[in-house]
């Protein structure tokens, strides 16, 4: 495999880990430092709206410099905020002011470098002289490695070490990511410097929004993943811990969510391996019934052993409908708009599990968890019927990649 790609897998791969173990690590340390699980609660408020905005207004940014230094810069602002973390607090002493204001700053590395991450693919492929399917396969198949190990290592690392030592240690893998994609040819992730003069920063956002709003396509497509990440984020988030909690397993919490993700890794790594045997629509169609059955029976709580299955039927078939629209939103949008169009989609998915979650914890206060695993479910069904009745995607022949400098 030709070093390029294998840098630019290992950085994705360092920076997802970083995520994965902050993501457990993070609350932890907030609930010592406060005492109080309401401040985990005005962390995650407090960022949610920075980061969407940042999200979107990244694509811009991503689009007009070299977008090797895009990633690297986002890479390095996620390490100094964590990084900050145990500094203040030898200094000062953390208190949850610091944890929000260091929180905001992360959100300006957090999304921008899974969006730069996401555009440097098909420069990667062309680059390499690998097929976008194959590249974007393995990249998922890593996104699913990180959703296992990071957490994990999270969990060793705290019975471990110092809380503050982790926080080093997450920081260092961002850092290493940064490093790596430093090493790819800068060329690579050149954009073309003769276009027209640049207009104003919000003009340049609004050709991106106007690129996706036109195309039924990548509305779809973009309504699909949203869909996916709202209701998986209900059942994960929400129903499966009280679906526990009431059966008295809570120890099989962790199992079923290792099970997900594992279900992800095969999935990945099977489309990763033979995507290009299979037309697009075969793939999604495969995608579509694996998810959905997944869905029903992890929604129908029946007992552990269903929900098991159906979450490895869940992950199986989510990481092959992320992959397979992941390479057809990259063939569809111009590669100068790359950036901005794909950033609306990073920025509404770091509210889309949250939101997951609120739906559910409401429906399961006023109902029971029953009702509120098969709502989210229903919403899913619904989305998907949705996209297929507006013919969003009704033209998946594969087509040859937009030159990402144009």
């Amino acid at each position: 495999m030709p070093l390029v790609a294998l840098a630019y897998y290992a950085s994705h791969l360092l920076s997802l880990l970083g995520n994965g173990i902050a993501s457990v690590a993070l609350p932890l340390i907030v609930l010592q430092t406060t005492g109080s699980p309401l401040g985990m609660s005005a962390l995650a408020t407090a960022t949610a709206v920075p980061s969407v905005v940042v999200g979107l207004l990244s694509g811009v940014i991503i689009d007009r410099i070299n977008r090797l230094t895009a990633s690297v810069v986002s890479d390095v602002i996620s390490a100094a905020a964590i990084a900050a973390l145990p500094l203040v607090d030898m200094l000062w002493g953390l208190d949850l002011v610091w944890f929000i204001v260091l929180g905001i700053l992360g959100a300006f590395g957090d999304v921008p470098g899974m969006t730069a991450r996401e555009v440097l693919a098909p420069m990667v492929a062309r680059h390499a002289g690998l097929d976008l399917r194959r590249v974007v396969g393995v990249r998922q198949t890593l996104t699913s490695v990180a959703l296992v190990v990071g957490p994990a290592a999270a969990g060793v690392l705290l019975a471990a070490v110092d809380s503050m030592a982790v926080l080093w240690i997450t920081a260092a893998t961002s850092a290493l990511a940064a490093v790596l994609t430093r090493m790819l040819p800068r060329r690579l992730g050149q954009v073309d410097s003769s276009r027209a003069a640049r207009r104003p920063l919000m003009r340049e956002l609004v050709d991106g929004l106007l690129v996706l709003g036109r195309s039924r396509f990548l509305l779809g497509t973009t309504f699909l993943v949203l869909g996916l990440a709202v209701a998986l984020g209900g059942l994960q988030g929400l129903v499966m811990p009280v679906y526990f909690d009431l059966i008295s397993r809570p120890e099989l919490l962790g199992l079923v969510l290792t099970v997900l993700a594992a279900g992800m890794l095969v999935g990945a790594t099977i489309y990763s391996a033979v995507g290009a045997r299979l037309s697009s629509r075969t793939w999604l169609s495969a995608g579509f019934i694996a998810t959905s059955v997944g869905f029903a029976l992890m929604a129908s709580l029946l007992s552990p052993a269903v929900v098991f299955v159906g979450a490895a039927a869940l992950g199986l078939g989510n990481s092959v409908v992320r992959a397979v629209t992941g390479v057809l939103q990259v063939q569809y949008v111009p590669g100068a708009l790359l950036g901005r169009v794909l950033s609306v989609k990073m920025a509404l998915m770091t509210v889309a599990a949250p939101a997951g979650i609120g739906l559910a914890g409401v429906l399961a206060e006023l109902g029971s968890p029953l009702l509120a695993a098969v709502s989210v479910t229903g919403m899913w069904i619904v989305v998907l019927l949705a996209v297929i009745g507006m013919r969003a995607l009704r033209d998946l022949d594969l087509k040859e990649v937009p030159d990402a400098q144009q």
